[in-house]
C-alpha cells in the first residue's frame, strides 16, 4: 500500500466528525413556530412497539365479498409491502384465513400516536389505480362480490377504462414544471399483461390519441386524484399524477402503486392501542451504557495499540454514525427505518465487528515491526495480511443477514427474491423484529468495511507522513523502546567503569 498523502487523514477525520454530528443531532431550520427538517437526526428515529408502543387492527373484506384463501394470503402481502416501504419494520401480521381477517401490529407512524386513523387508511386502501376517459362527473366505481368492479357514468351506461394497475410497471414521486408541483410519475408496462393484447404503454398512447384536447380522469379505488387534459399524445410510455400532494403523499401512493392492488376493499374491524414493553426510560439507559461502553473500548485501544487504536476509535465513531444515518433517514435514497430492541443488538454486534477488524489490522503492524521491517513496510504487509481474516468473519455476517431478511420480511423484497429457491424450508411466520436485526447487522458490516477497512488504512498510513509520527512506539512496538532503554542503561554502565 502506497503511502497516502497527509492531508487525508484530516479529510477523512472531518467527513467522520460531520457524519456523527449531523446523524445525531440533525439539522433543522426553524420558521416562526415550525421546525423544518433539513437533514433528520437520532431523534428522528421512528421505534419500535418494544420501545414507544403501537397499534393492533383487524382488517377484513366488505360484508358482501367472500374471499378465498389466496386472496386473503395476497392481501398479507401486498400488506408487508407496504408497512416497510413506509419503513415500518417492526410489525406483526397474520392471517386468519378461517374469519377472512388480517392481524396487523405496528408502532405508531413517524413517533406520532395521533396519526392513527390516516396510517389505518393508507394501509387498508385498495390502490386500485384506473384512467378512465372522458369528463370524470358522475362516474361511480362499484366492487362486485366476486372482486371485480363496474365503472358507469351518471346514466349507468359503462366507462372507458383506459389502463388501470397492472399496466404500470413502476411508479415514483417527484416534482414537475416551473413551480416544482409535487407529482407522481409512473412508468408503462412494454409487454402486455396476461390475458391481455397491448402493454400499458400502447394503450395510454391509443387512449390520448382518442381522447386529445378531452379529460382523462385518474382514480384511486372510488377518489378522484386529478383530471388532466391531453393536450399531446404520449408514446413514450409514461405518464403523470398531480393533485396538490404534499411529498408525504405522493410518496405513499407511489408506494401503494409499486405494492399492487389489494383484491378486495379491505375495512376495519377493530382497533386498539398497545402499550411498549420497555419505553422510553429504558431507551436512556441503553444510551447511558452505550455511551459508556464505547468509552472504555476508545480507554483500553488507545492504551493498548497507540496510534492505530486512536484512529479505531474515529473509524467506530463513523460507524455508529453510518448505522444511524441509515436508520433515520438521513440518507434521501433510503427510507426511514423502524429500530427496534433486536435492530439495536443488530447495532451493538456490527460495532464489536468494527472493533475486532481494527485490532486485527493494528495488532498484524505491530507483529511485521517486532520482525524488525520499516514502519511503512509494517503498515503495507500488516494491512495486506488483516484483510482476509476481517473479509471471511464479515462474509459470513452478511450472509445470515441476507437470510434472515429474506425469511422474516416480506415476500417480494430483493432479499427474499434471492432466497426463494429456500423459503420452502422455513415457516410462514414474519416477524419485523428479526427483520430489524438483520438490516441494522448488515448496515454496520458493510460500514465496517468502509470504516474499520478502508478509512482507517487511509488514516494510518497519511499519519505515517508525519515526522513526529515515525516513532515505532507510538504504533505499539515496545520491543524498540525497550532496546532504546538498554542501550542507555548499558551506555551509562560502560561510562562509568571507564
Amino acid at each position: 500500500m502506497k503511502r497516502v498523502g497527509k492531508p487525508w487523514f484530516f479529510a477523512v477525520a472531518t467527513l467522520i466528525f460531520a457524519l456523527a454530528y449531523t446523524s445525531f443531532f440533525g439539522v433543522y431550520e426553524q420558521n416562526g413556530d415550525l421546525q423544518n427538517t433539513i437533514i433528520r437526526g437520532a431523534k428522528d428515529i421512528r421505534w419500535g412497539t418494544d420501545i414507544q408502543g403501537g397499534v393492533n387492527v383487524i382488517f377484513g373484506p366488505e360484508e358482501n365479498i367472500d374471499a378465498t384463501d389466496s386472496q386473503i394470503e395476497s392481501a398479507k402481502s401486498i400488506l408487508e409491502i407496504r408497512l416497510v416501504s413506509s419503513g415500518v419494520t417492526d410489525y406483526e401480521l397474520y392471517a386468519d384465513k378461517d374469519n377472512d381477517r388480517l392481524l396487523v401490529s405496528f408502532p405508531w407512524k413517524d413517533n406520532d400516536s395521533q396519526n392513527v386513523a390516516g396510517t389505518i387508511k393508507s394501509l387498508s386502501q385498495s390502490a386500485e389505480l384506473l384512467f378512465i376517459g372522458g369528463q370524470p362527473s358522475g362516474i361511480q366505481i362499484t366492487y362486485n362480490e366476486d372482486g371485480t368492479k363496474t365503472v358507469t357514468d351518471s346514466e349507468g351506461e359503462p366507462c372507458d377504462v383506459v389502463i388501470e394497475g397492472k399496466d404500470i410497471k413502476s411508479a415514483s414521486s417527484g416534482t414537475s414544471g416551473e413551480k416544482n408541483e409535487i407529482v407522481v410519475n409512473l412508468q408503462l408496462t412494454d409487454t402486455p399483461a396476461e390475458g391481455e393484447e397491448l402493454s400499458g404503454a400502447e394503450k395510454f398512447a391509443a387512449a390520448t390519441e382518442k381522447y386529445l384536447n378531452q379529460q382523462i380522469s385518474i382514480w384511486m379505488d372510488d377518489e378522484l386524484l386529478s383530471a388532466p387534459r391531453v393536450n399531446s399524445i404520449i408514446a413514450d410510455g409514461s405518464a403523470q399524477i398531480s393533485g396538490s400532494f404534499t411529498v408525504a403523499e405522493a410518496k405513499t401512493l407511489a408506494d401503494n402503486i409499486n405494492g399492487g392492488a389489494l383484491p378486495f376493499k379491505l375495512v376495519t374491524i377493530d382497533y386498539s392501542s398497545v402499550d411498549p414493553t420497555l419505553g422510553t426510560d429504558a431507551l436512556t439507559a441503553m444510551l447511558i451504557a452505550g455511551i459508556i461502553a464505547f468509552s472504555l473500548i476508545c480507554v483500553f485501544i488507545i492504551a493498548y495499540y497507540r496510534l492505530p487504536g486512536f484512529v479505531a476509535c474515529i473509524c467506530l465513531l463513523g460507524q455508529v454514525a453510518g448505522t444511524i444515518a441509515a436508520v433515520s433517514g438521513y440518507f434521501a435514497v433510503f427510507n426511514s427505518f423502524t429500530l427496534t430492541l433486536p435492530g439495536i443488538a443488530g447495532i451493538i454486534l456490527s460495532v464489536g465487528m468494527g472493533v475486532d477488524a481494527n485490532i486485527i489490522t493494528a495488532e498484524r503492524i505491530r507483529e511485521e515491526l517486532r520482525k524488525g521491517k520499516t514502519l511503512d513496510g509494517a503498515i503495507k504487509a500488516g494491512s495486506a495480511n488483516s484483510f482476509s481474516a476481517i473479509f471471511d468473519s464479515n462474509i459470513t455476517n452478511i450472509i445470515v443477514s441476507v437470510i434472515l431478511m429474506g425469511v422474516f420480511g416480506p415476500p417480494d423484497t430483493v432479499w427474499s427474491t434471492l432466497l426463494t429457491p429456500f423459503l420452502w424450508m422455513f415457516g410462514t411466520s414474519t416477524t419485523g423484529a428479526i427483520y430489524s436485526f438483520g438490516y441494522t447487522l448488515l448496515v454496520g458490516v458493510i460500514l465496517n468495511f468502509i470504516m474499520g477497512v478502508a478509512a482507517s488504512r487511509i488514516m494510518i498510513s497519511s499519519l505515517s507522513g508525519f515526522k513526529f509520527m515515525r516513532s515505532r512506539v507510538i504504533y505499539g512496538d515496545y520491543s524498540e523502546k525497550k532496546k532504546q532503554e538498554l542501550a542507555a542503561v548499558t551506555a551509562v554502565k560502560e561510562a562509568s567503569e571507564n
